[in-house]
């Protein structure tokens, strides 16, 4: 699992936490064709018409003629559309309208606000769409992507986004045996929205200890360029589109430690210019007393390469999304904030139980481009188990 241990200010005030010191875990780790205008009227046939034998010859050749036409003619073009929101069912479910989730919106505006780092369509964005596809809602996060049937089952909850950690040399899940294009494809047309989580290299004072073997090396800049280069690739593969954010997840560390502050930065910095480049949007995740906190100090500083998107987690069991002491009221405004407010909590919905960690949000998810027909046809339950909400 990837651990999340929040520094003693967050999990104090937690009411799930049980000590300031307990470990965390991140995530317990067609379209219709336009309508034809129907031809004029057929002029009416001259009363001196060719004989019965001759009209049948004429018959042949015509049809002839009109096979060879067919024939060299070019298919019909067609036409791809994005998915219906997450109220619409699609027409691969089977079984009963699941429950609607809130449904997605389409962004009018840049997903970051005065201040914020500039997002995807930026200069330097290969000609990438510029306004990537916004959630605002109650999400949830879990270190392994849970079955189709589980993501079935949940569509009962009130959370209509789930974190995958699809990526990353330190993932506290790395098999992710669920995880597939057609899980992508089917939890999509199912109405779920997604938040792909890469969790890389480390902050060389990690607290975590078991992230320590993961921490960045010497070539902080090499080293997070190559990463922003495989995250893009493992989420293209997954059916992950171009402007989609990816959110990189940097554990709590040790705060006041400069060097390795810097070592962090100049890793998410490279990380981040290089997942722009490609064509998608970088999120950051992290704790708020420390990655968030320092991230904060250097979009303050004027400094470039800073992610798109925020993600802070502050376990005090109520969403502030907007009200974080760290981040300026308008820092990663609008649509660019994610606050996990709770974690290492268990949830039942529809007979199946999953530890989570809890998160608020208003911000971009996943743009998914694996083709409807990779989804799986997932059965329906027979009944839904009573329900242990929160």
């Amino acid at each position: 699992m990837s651990t999340r241990t929040p520094p003693a200010s967050e999990a104090a005030s937690a009411p799930e936490a049980a000590s300031a010191s307990q470990a965390a875990s991140a995530s317990a780790c067609a379209s219709t064709p336009a309508l034809v205008p129907a031809p004029p009227s057929a002029p009416v046939r001259p009363r001196s018409a060719p004989p019965p034998g001759a009209r049948a010859v004429v018959a042949v050749v015509m049809a002839a003629l009109a096979g060879t036409v067919l024939l060299d003619a070019p298919p019909p073009a067609t036409t791809r559309t994005e998915r219906p929101p997450a109220t619409t069912r699609a027409a691969s479910d089977t079984g009963p309208a699941p429950a609607p989730g809130p449904a997605p919106a389409t962004a009018t505006r840049s997903a970051a606000g005065p201040g914020s780092p500039a997002p995807l369509g930026s200069p330097g964005s290969p000609g990438a769409p510029a306004t990537p596809v916004l959630f605002a809602g109650k999400a949830f996060d879990t270190c392994e992507a849970p079955s189709l049937t589980v993501m079935r089952a949940w569509r009962g909850s009130p959370y209509g986004a789930v974190g995958i950690y699809f990526g990353g040399r330190g993932r506290g899940c790395p098999v992710q045996k669920e995880l597939t294009p057609a899980w992508v494809a089917s939890a999509h047309a199912m109405g779920w929205r997604l938040l792909p989580l890469f969790v890389g290299s480390q902050a060389p004072c990690v607290d975590s200890l078991a992230k320590r073997r993961f921490a960045i090396g010497s070539d902080p800049t090499g080293q997070g360029t190559k990463e922003g280069g495989d995250a893009v690739r493992a989420a293209s593969a997954l059916g992950i589109g171009t402007s989609s954010p990816l959110y990189l997840d940097i554990e709590a560390y040790r705060r006041g430690d400069t060097a390795c502050a810097a070592t962090t930065l100049a890793f998410v910095r490279a990380w981040n210019r290089e997942v722009r480049r490609l064509g998608y949007l970088p999120g950051f995740y992290s704790s708020a007393d420390t990655g968030v906190r320092d991230l904060e100090a250097q979009r303050r500083a004027g400094t470039k390469d800073l992610p798109g998107v925020m993600w802070f987690a502050r376990w005090r069991g109520q969403p502030a999304l907007l009200t974080e002491s760290v981040l300026h009221p308008e820092a990663w405004t609008p649509h660019a904030r994610i606050h996990q407010y709770a974690g290492n909590v268990t949830e039942t919905y529809g007979g199946h139980t999953v530890a989570i960690d809890r998160n608020a949000m208003d911000a971009p998810v996943a743009r998914v481009t694996a083709p409807a027909r990779f989804a799986a046809r997932v059965p329906v339950p027979l009944s839904f188990v009573g329900s242990r909400r929160p």
